[in-house]
């Protein structure tokens, strides 16, 4: 413990707590001291027993007198839970130490009660006697988020204000717009003492946790799943760089429309969409670009500040054909003024959702001839009739040789991170094409563009795309110049 203490001040923590429920042989008064008199930093003493979710389930008088005894060797702050906290109180010596301060807490490890429950709670916690409310809930949904920020934001008391699990990661971030008394971070990943919580890295790092404040713009990447993103490390960086007020988020979003309504304050001001909410994001735009309304699918909101607007634009085919084209024109030795490289090419996408349809539009405006695979043969037709192409199940794929040198564009997930061994097609297919494009990009070199390589493809990684549409979306959510170098980088780092 003594060596992670000093690991959490090299990392920037403020303040260390001390989980003594998890150690082994726990001799309060001899641990106790060495702890809190060699601390490098202030510390809170919390002994959490099983019944509140914690590691301790002695006898409940000996873990009292720890914490009291944790006082008196001079903690800067104890954790003592609701369940016991009058008790507690009442055995205080009249005259406490005035170093300390006394935080009560409260863990839901169900679900996040309603505001009106939440501000019961916090009144409940008050009449106790804390000097700092805690109040621990667990995500079911994103939207749980809100009712932590509504009550936090309203609290005449310090209040330390989380929501634990994947789905609580935002409450963990905005408690310092919210105006939360700390938020908590691990040392390392997988090391944590609640579910869903960040690294201290993380947070001070990837989410310059130390920038937030009341008036930060917080943006997001709005997907399930989302843990993959690469956006929160390229979009944070740009903000940094720029001196923008914004945060990016990764937001595992189970329902667009019901997200959507709980966020609308003015503050929640942009989004990327990836799979597989594209054409759920276009339905609940005020207005939609006429390109995004053909393709049936949005891939970045703004907020129109003046009026709370929600404009939906759809920048996966800038982002993709800009990056075949570049690639066609490198192998071609042509120039810009020669036209598009993609004209009268035949162009074979795999995928009908919103990427797909992206790029079928994309390269239809472009000259190509298009032809749509999909799972579902269906869906395939409906995509390719709007753009005069040819409709193919998978299957068909496989055997699908009309001519040499077409152009193979994968836009569905498989392949991704997990199941990096998978791929939509087989190697002995490859050989009938002149590039191949993988919109996966978690792993950056996907078993597709590893054996199209060997077939003598030229290859686009998904990363191209990702990147130009980077450039695109920055200047949209900033009204500011993108920094190009920057978001190469970055993206360079986290590949």
């Amino acid at each position: 413990m003594l060596v992670q203490m000093q690991k959490a001040k090299d990392f920037g923590g403020d303040l260390v707590e001390l989980r003594v429920d998890f150690l082994k042989n726990f001799v309060p008064r001899q641990d106790l001291d060495i702890l809190i008199k060699q601390a490098p930093l202030p510390t809170l003493v919390t002994y959490r027993p099983r019944w509140e979710g914690g590691q301790y389930d002695g006898d409940e008088s000996k873990r009292r007198e720890a914490l009291r005894l944790a006082m008196e060797l001079g903690a800067d702050y104890i954790d003592i839970e609701l369940k016991v906290a009058h008790d507690f109180f009442n055995s205080l010596p009249g005259k406490r130490p005035e170093k300390v301060k006394i935080i009560v807490s409260s863990h839901n490890y169900e679900r996040t009660p309603s505001v009106k429950e939440l501000s019961h709670l916090v009144a409940r916690i008050q009449a106790t006697g804390a000097d700092i409310v805690k109040i621990a809930t667990t995500a079911v949904d994103i939207i749980d988020n809100a009712r932590i920020f509504q009550v936090l934001v309203h609290s005449q008391v310090p209040m330390i204000g989380l929501v634990m699990g994947e789905r609580g990661l935002m409450s963990r971030i905005l408690a310092a717009k919210f105006g939360g008394f700390l938020t908590f971070g691990s040392l390392e990943a997988g090391l944590v003492s609640a579910p869903g919580q960040p690294t201290v890295k993380e947070l001070l790092d990837l989410y310059n946790m130390r920038l937030i404040g009341p008036d930060t713009k917080v943006y997001g990447v709005i997907g399930n799943p989302i843990g993959h993103s690469k956006s929160p490390h390229i979009y944070n960086a740009s903000f940094k760089s720029s001196s923008f007020n914004g945060i990016y988020l990764p937001l595992l979003v189970d329902d667009v429309s019901t997200f959507i309504t709980t966020y609308s304050a003015p503050d929640f001001a942009g989004y990327s969409y990836t799979i597989p909410h594209k054409e759920a994001g276009l339905k609940c735009c005020d207005e939609v670009d006429p390109i995004a309304k053909a393709i049936g699918a949005i891939s970045c909101m703004i907020k129109r500040s003046t009026e709370g607007k929600l404009i939906g634009y759809n920048i996966d085919y800038l982002g993709g054909i800009a990056a075949i084209e570049e690639e066609l024109r490198v192998s071609n030795g042509a120039t810009l003024a020669s036209g598009s490289p993609l004209a009268g090419k035949t162009f074979v996408i795999i995928g009908a959702g919103g990427a797909g349809k992206a790029l079928a539009y994309g390269a239809y405006e472009k000259g190509a001839r298009i032809v749509v695979a999909n799972r579902t043969y269906d869906k395939a037709k409906e995509l390719a009739s709007k753009v005069q192409g040819q409709a193919l199940t998978l299957a068909e794929l496989n055997d699908f040789c009309p001519e040499e040198g077409m152009i193979l564009v994968n836009t569905t997930p498989v392949g991704m991170e997990p199941r990096t061994e998978e791929t939509p097609v087989s190697k002995e297919t490859l050989k009938h094409y002149s590039l191949v494009f993988d919109a996966v990009y978690t792993p950056k070199l996907t078993r597709l563009l590893r054996e199209a390589k060997q077939s003598g493809a030229t290859i686009v990684y998904g990363t191209e795309m990702f990147i130009n549409q980077a450039f695109i979306q920055f200047e949209m959510f900033t009204g500011l110049p993108a920094p190009k170098q920057l978001i190469r980088d970055v993206l360079a780092i986290t590949t």
